[in-house]
């Protein structure tokens, strides 16, 4: 007897389960989403030109690499299109202080310009710019968790305007002649 009940309270959450996942699943599609799937760019190769030192650098070439079919070489002369990243600044700013004038919050920010273009100059994609901001609130009493935080809030951003950078590129286009 406790057998069957327990069959049968296990089927019916099996059930469940799959009813949910289903649910998920009709949710998920009906807002629009989707796995992200391969970059589709209207190059073929490309030369990223950094700064080898930027700590952006090998997480942007990585997500190139793996992001798309464009290949990315290791010489200009040989890319269909130059990636110029100009500049990439990290700003951290004070936000607001508190009452007794002790910072109570912090404004990081993270600039970004790039150009694309080909060895003959025509832009692909002219000097654009991306930034992205983050805020936090900081505390003289947690000095070190808001150290581990703030570092946290960097890669974040730099991870950000990667994929952005990246998406960017898909709006590259052959300039006309």
């Amino acid at each position: 007897m406790k057998d069957s009940l327990r069959r049968l309270v296990g089927a019916r959450r099996t059930r469940s389960a799959r009813l949910l996942a289903a649910a998920l699943v009709a949710v998920l599609a009906s807002c629009g989403f989707h796995l992200r799937g391969e970059a589709s760019y209207s190059f073929e190769s490309l030369y990223l030109n950094s700064p080898s030192a930027a700590p952006i650098t090998p997480e942007l070439k990585r997500a190139l690499e793996g992001a798309s079919s464009a290949q990315v070489v290791a010489a200009s002369d040989k890319a269909q299109v130059v990636l110029d990243l100009n500049s990439v600044e990290d700003n951290k700013q004070i936000l607001s202080l508190t009452g007794g004038g002790k910072v109570f919050e912090y404004l990081l920010t993270k600039r970004i310009l790039f150009r694309v273009h080909d060895n003959e100059g025509n832009d692909w994609l002219p000097t654009s710019e991306i930034i992205v901001r983050r805020t936090y609130t900081y505390s003289d009493t947690e000095v070190l968790a808001k150290t581990y935080e703030e570092q946290r809030l960097w890669r974040e951003m730099q991870t950000d305007a990667v994929q952005q950078l990246v998406r960017r590129l898909q709006t590259a286009k052959r300039p006309v002649a």
